[in-house]
């Protein structure tokens, strides 16, 4: 179960890591604002169309969370996404990618800081493990390579603080389908996003796009919304619920190295240190899933009643299905 559990997240992960190419492409000829705001304005359309088609208008309803769903919406969708596409301006996808790689632990953080719940010894390790990857790739084996982040680095940081409070907060929401926590929160955060926009347009930061402009990227639009931000969070969200927000984190190790598999594919040439680096971030992710099996397939029988509530399929959406139908 836990195997069929895992497909999310790698689903989730596998989309994201393409998206960074996807979108720098589009920085081209649309602003970071405007981009992140159009894409998700699109996305948030699809989700509650889809929401509404399956569990109907009173899931719609805030359910008496309406501070903590707009406060989660704001950090992970409008936080996460802006700052990413900020960042994509100051260094380039392969690069910025790699800092999705501190998600797990600094997920671990959050859930220790927000539930007590101190981190296991071995996946910190193993997660500490996939950050010296991250490292020897960032700097390629010097220290003077560090240097070349600086703003967008730092926006980086931002954007992975927000998607660890935002995956956190999704295992709080366990009476929730995936499908409605995603819907809600993507309003709350459109909504900021929204917001965000406007203001930087009427003061002159940036410009609002053309028609002519929103075509040239239609693709690329086509791409972000409907994969990377429906179906992938979808993903996501069912992989909390069924894996728990802390395991489900450690894929996110993967989305670096897809963006590398991509960049490679259309030129790029890593050289020895970055190799080293993500083969020892797999090997880390790939360690620290055989460790959550292992512990997980000790407990399953004192397990079993909760995990039964938490993968009834009628509380866990299937995204594919979801956007299949």
């Amino acid at each position: 179960m836990r195997s069929r559990a895992a497909a999310f997240p790698l689903l989730a992960v596998l989309s994201w890591g393409v998206m960074f190419p996807v979108l720098a492409s589009a920085l081209t000829r649309v602003d970071p604002l405007n981009l992140t705001t159009a894409r998700y304005l699109l996305a948030t359309l699809v989700l509650i169309a889809l929401l509404l088609f399956r569990e109907g208008a009173a899931s719609l309803r805030w359910g008496g969370r309406a501070v903590e769903v707009t406060v989660l919406g704001v950090v992970g969708f409008a936080g996460f996404n802006l700052l990413t596409n900020l960042a994509l301006e100051h260094a380039a996808p392969q690069q910025i990618a790699l800092f999705t790689a501190t998600t797990p632990l600094v997920t671990q953080l959050v859930r220790w800081v927000r539930d007590g719940v101190r981190p296991r010894p071995v996946l910190l390790a193993l997660s500490l493990a996939a950050l010296l990857g991250v490292g020897l790739v960032i700097t390629r084996g010097s220290l003077a390579g560090l240097g070349q982040f600086g703003v967008g680095g730092l926006m980086m940081l931002g954007a992975v603080v927000g998607w660890a409070v935002y995956t956190h907060g999704a295992s709080r929401f366990g009476e929730w389908s995936p499908l409605r926590y995603t819907t809600l929160t993507a309003f709350a955060g459109t909504l900021a996003m929204l917001a965000a926009s406007a203001g930087a347009d009427l003061a002159g930061v940036q410009h609002t796009p053309a028609a002519a402009d929103l075509v040239a990227i239609a693709p690329q639009l086509a791409y972000a919304v409907i994969v990377a931000a429906v179906i992938a969070v979808l993903a996501w969200n069912t992989g909390v619920q069924r894996l728990g927000a802390a395991n489900a984190a450690l894929f996110m190790n993967l989305v670096p190295v897809t963006t590398f598999v991509v960049q490679i594919a259309r030129g790029y040439r890593p050289g020895p240190a970055e190799l080293v680096g993500a083969g020892l971030t797999i090997a880390a992710l790939v360690a620290a899933n055989l460790v959550t099996r292992s512990r997980a397939g000790a407990a399953e029988p004192a397990a079993e009643p909760q995990q039964a509530a938490v993968t009834d399929p009628v509380a866990v959406v299937d995204p594919v299905a979801v956007v299949a139908r």
